[in-house]
């Protein structure tokens, strides 16, 4: 695939950068090298290959699921601005 003169100002255009006349062959030139640079990686023969979210194999750290009481509720609800039998006091919102 290759890039012409109309499709690099249409790039710059639909990316609202600015290009001067003199600097569109230029940018041609290393748009052709980048899309040339990225048909190569189609000749990469990855059968066999799964794919990853990460290059550096990594699991994720998971806590057991426990069911608790939350511990201690004067605790949890010390810093609420309302609270009432270990509960938050909401403004209602729904009429």
């Amino acid at each position: 695939m290759s890039v012409d003169e109309g499709t690099v100002r249409r790039i710059a255009h639909l990316s609202r950068i600015a290009i001067e006349e003199a600097d569109v062959s230029r940018m041609q030139g290393e748009l052709n090298a980048i899309l040339s640079f990225v048909e190569q990686l189609n000749e990469v023969d990855i059968t066999g290959v799964e794919p990853m979210s990460s290059v550096t194999p990594m699991r994720m750290k998971m806590r057991d699921d426990v069911v608790t009481d939350g511990g201690d509720p004067k605790r949890i609800t010390a810093n609420s601005p309302l609270s009432e039998d270990g509960f938050f006091l909401v403004p209602k919102v729904v009429e």
